[in-house]
């Protein structure tokens, strides 16, 4: 994969079934308050520390607010040689209505 796709939540779901990695780009107060259960924040300060660990064939999927911005970080992500990234469509709030028991409170691993 030389780009990152776009993909549904329900996509979304069946990978991380499946051990993909859920990384959330929104604010660290958002991500506090609602994310989606056992995904990873990353911002500015964090993303660095992430490409370094991170092992670069595993499917990766990135969530913002309403699939917007996800696709600027998955694109990114692309460029630092990830080699399966998805961006969410619709977001963490299409997320949550979708899946609204998969989802946890806290900051950040």
């Amino acid at each position: 994969m030389t780009e990152f796709k776009r993909i549904p939540p329900e996509q979304a779901q069946a990978l991380r079934e499946q051990g993909a990695v859920v990384v959330d780009v929104r604010d660290p107060a958002t991500f506090a308050a609602l994310h989606i259960s056992g995904s990873k924040h990353l911002d500015n300060h964090s993303l660095h520390a992430f490409i370094q660990g991170a092992d670069l064939d595993a499917p990766t999927v990135v969530v913002c607010y309403h699939g917007n911005s996800s696709q600027g970080a998955a694109a990114y992500l692309v460029g630092q040689g990830f080699s399966e990234v998805y961006s969410m469509d619709g977001g963490f709030e299409l997320w949550r209505t979708t899946y609204p028991s998969e989802t946890a409170q806290g900051t950040a691993e």
